[in-house]
């Protein structure tokens, strides 16, 4: 009898152990709440660029859906907006945040969250970082130096606070986070070489194709200050600064100004790049360049990473070789000074 009870005991506890053990889905929950929603749907995108899932948004902001994921980052997108989502199977996030205030609102909560939660904190934090790398770039090395050490420790910093983060995760964006700063490190004589070059003969880009027909050179447009967008279809952080651009066309269209945006992308994706130009209504001068990176204009700014801002003075000098962003509010003020 007593081993019988034994057995029973057994039994019970295994089948008790399997029922208080969570189940495990082999996919992703998403689901969540938008305030100001003015989209109707969001698209989750791989890190090839190709969208994977279109999450449909009902009439009070509210969605959910599930999706199979290798995992790794992927990007949720919102109209023009976008944040990082760090996925897995079984994962179950509820995402919340004010379309107005995109990136300022967003919150990832539930199972899993940690890792969008930790990437997005890191984006905010480089665009705070970064905006006005180029002052740090006119410091004397020593100092420059200095002032890079103190911008990478926030970095760790912030990682240190996401105490759960997985493993993958871990390494990539440590590895991502030196190669960062050995960038920024290895670029001071090279941008501290063009700052240097403001007010000298902008290189010059010739016929290149127009969005809305014919050709366009550097030269067609001088007598007018000249603010360049090198891009891709394929960058992230290009189509980030978009709305951006498009606010500050507007502020200063009718002013001595073009705002000319140059692509980069490689010939087999021109139909891309008209699609996007079109879809996204993209506004001012949209040129594509003859050769991608190869392309004389680019090697001659020495540009090796994008977005890359411009900007060329009404008498075809350099004004910035390497301009503020247009969502560096730097940039209105320096418009301001030269147009007003």
């Amino acid at each position: 009898m007593k081993k019988i009870s034994i057995a029973l005991m057994s039994i019970l506890l295994v089948v008790t152990a399997c029922k208080n053990e969570p189940e495990f889905k082999d996919y992703v929950t998403l689901s969540g709440k938008i305030t100001n929603t003015t989209s109707s749907e969001l698209k989750i995108i791989n890190n090839q660029n190709q969208p994977i899932k279109t999450i449909v948004i009902q009439d009070d902001g509210s969605f959910k859906d599930t999706l199979k994921v290798d995992k790794g980052v992927y990007t949720m997108l919102d109209g023009n907006e976008y944040a990082p989502l760090y996925l897995e199977n079984n994962f179950d996030i509820t995402i919340t945040f004010d379309a107005k205030e995109f990136d300022e609102t967003i919150v990832f909560t539930g199972n899993g969250s940690d890792g969008s939660n930790y990437i997005s904190k890191k984006m905010l934090l480089q665009e705070e970082a970064f905006n006005n790398i180029n002052d740090l770039y006119t410091l004397e090395k020593p100092a420059f130096l200095n002032a890079i050490n103190e911008k990478k420790a926030t970095f760790i910093n912030l990682k240190d606070q996401y105490k759960n983060l997985d493993s993958t995760l871990l390494a990539q964006d440590t590895k991502d986070t030196e190669g960062l700063f050995n960038f920024l490190t290895t670029r001071y004589d090279k941008i501290s070489k063009l700052i240097k070059l403001k007010g000298t003969p902008s290189p010059k880009f010739l016929n290149y194709e127009n969005y809305k027909g014919g050709a366009t050179s550097l030269d067609d447009l001088k007598g007018k200050y000249v603010y360049i967008d090198v891009w891709a279809t394929w960058c992230g952080p290009c189509k980030r600064e978009i709305p951006y651009l498009k606010a500050v066309e507007k502020e200063f269209h009718g002013k001595n100004i073009d705002f000319v945006s140059i692509s980069i992308d490689k010939k087999e994706v021109h139909e891309k790049w008209k699609n996007m130009v079109k879809e996204m209504e993209l506004g001012g001068i949209q040129l594509f360049a003859d050769n991608d990176w190869n392309s004389q204009f680019i090697k001659d700014y020495e540009i090796d990473g994008i977005p890359r801002f411009i900007l060329i003075d009404d008498k075809g000098n350099i004004a910035d070789a390497d301009a503020p962003r247009p969502s560096n509010p730097k940039l209105r003020e320096v418009l301001n000074e030269l147009l007003n």
